[in-house]
This record gives structure tokens, sequence and C-alpha cells, in this order.
């Protein structure tokens, strides 16, 4: 599956009815300047769906919002599921279409990184499960708005999760070096290390928050779910990273010499 099969799992604002910024909640913060209940439009959203300080996210105290991504989801919700019809037009739908929503963000995120696992070539033998975990997930996204509302989605992750480590466990044999220790969901937050070598570490959940990893090499590391808020990412080698997302990179500060992979965008806070 080539890359640009990821096409619809990337935002297309355009065609949505800017459902995450009224169906999420937010809470006052360092990442959001306001409190604000699910299902609430933000107080900057403006008649035509549009932000109205979009430009001055993070100068206005709303960052949260630059790093936040649905993989697709806004739009298959709003033109897809709902037929093009937003909640002002059609406002008995729109408990449903916010319910809904986050189900299926979930679910194409698992698809982002499932695309990702079916390139590999070391997880070539797992080819089968990974595409009958793409298929099965991809009937998900067609269900009803009712079925999605009621999906146990919970369970459907997990089933992923597991595939996604044993793609993850036979991806990271092949780094080069002694076996790396596992930092999974560990609490790595200011942790020193610039310039480390973690090819092949397993990260997974790992707390990264403003953790100085300036220079290090995460070749081939697994970073799914790993926190990158603040973390210094200025010079690192992040190219055949596992599993890392656009939302994790715009977390991050990062420099002209930071190497991404190529399906990620560096982000426009970064500079050139």
């Amino acid at each position: 599956m080539p890359d640009n099969d990821r096409a619809a799992l990337r935002a297309d604002c355009a065609n949505c009815f800017a459902l995450c910024c009224v169906a999420l909640t937010l809470t006052r913060s360092a990442d959001f300047a306001v409190d604000k209940a699910a299902g609430t439009p933000c107080r900057n959203l403006r008649d035509d769906f549009r932000c109205g300080i979009h430009a001055r996210l993070r100068t206005e105290g709303f960052p949260g919002c630059t790093v936040y991504d649905c993989f697709g989801a806004g739009q298959k919700v709003s033109v897809e599921i709902f037929g093009g019809r937003d909640c002002r037009a059609a406002p008995e739908t729109a408990g449903q279409m916010y319910q809904v929503f986050p189900v299926v963000r979930q679910l194409h995120e698992l698809l982002w990184y499932l695309t990702e696992a079916a390139g590999l070539a070391p997880a070539r033998s797992l080819r089968g499960a990974i595409r009958s975990a793409v298929e099965a997930t991809e009937a998900l996204t067609r269900l009803d708005a009712h079925a999605l509302e009621t999906l146990d989605v919970a369970a459907h992750r997990g089933e992923v999760a597991v595939l996604l480590g044993r793609v993850s466990e036979l991806v990271r044999a092949t780094a080069p070096g002694r076996r790396k220790r596992a930092h999974r969901g560990g609490d790595l937050m200011g942790a020193r290390l610039r310039k480390a070598d973690l090819r092949g570490a397993d990260l997974r959940g790992a707390y990264l928050i403003a953790a100085d990893l300036g220079g290090a090499d995460l070749r081939l590391a697994d970073l799914i779910g790993a926190d990158f808020r603040d973390a210094d990412l200025s010079g690192a080698d992040l190219t055949g990273a596992l599993f890392l997302t656009q939302a994790q990179v715009n977390a991050a500060r990062g420099s002209a010499a930071t190497r991404l992979p190529a399906a990620l965008d560096r982000p426009a806070h970064w500079g050139r």
C-alpha cells in the first residue's frame, strides 16, 4: 500500500463542518486559552466554519489547535456519513455527529498505522493479517451513524494494537547495534537524550514532554503514542521511525536539520 493511499487520511478542512472546533472539549491550559464544553462551538469559529484566528493560533494561546489531527475523519463524517448536511441546516443531527466524529477519528488513525505497516519489508510475513485488518477497519468506517455511535471502538483498537506490536518487533529487530532498552510508557519527561542512539528503541506511549532529543537517532524506533509535547527534535533523525504522526511532530520543537519521514510535513513553527 503506497503512501498516496493515505490521501483520505489527511484532514481536508474545506470539506468539514469544523467538527474539531465544536465536538471536542477544550481545557484551559498551555494548549488552550479557554475552557469549552463538547458540542459548544469555539468562540473563534466563524459562520463559514473557518477559524477566525487561524494564522495566529499560537500567539493567541491556542497551540493545541495547531497540533490536532483528525486523520481525515472530519470530512468523512461531514460529507460521507452525514451527506453534507451541517448541524445548522439539520440541527437534529448535531448530537449524533459529535458522537460519531471521535469514533471515526480513532478508526482513521488505525488505518494510518496499518497503511504504514503494510509497506514495511521486515513485516512481509504479516501482510495477510495487515490487509485483513485494513479491510475490517475500513468496513467499520462505512457503517451508518447509529452503528458507529454504539461501536466498541476500544475493542477493535486492542486487536489492531496486538498486530502493530508484532510488526514493530519484526522491524526493530533489524536495527543495528545492541538491543535497546524498552521504554514503553516510560516517564522520560525532560530527559537529556541529546545525540542518543535510539535506533530500534521501543518508545511506544513514552512521555517525552520537554525531552532534549537534539541530534538523537530515532530511526526504526517505535513511536506510536509517544508524547513529544515541547520536546526538542532539532537535528534529530526520524527517517524510518515507526508509527509517527503529524500531530506528534507538530507538538515538538525542531529545526531545518531535523529529518522526518517522507509522509510528514515540517511544521511551520519550526522555521526553515
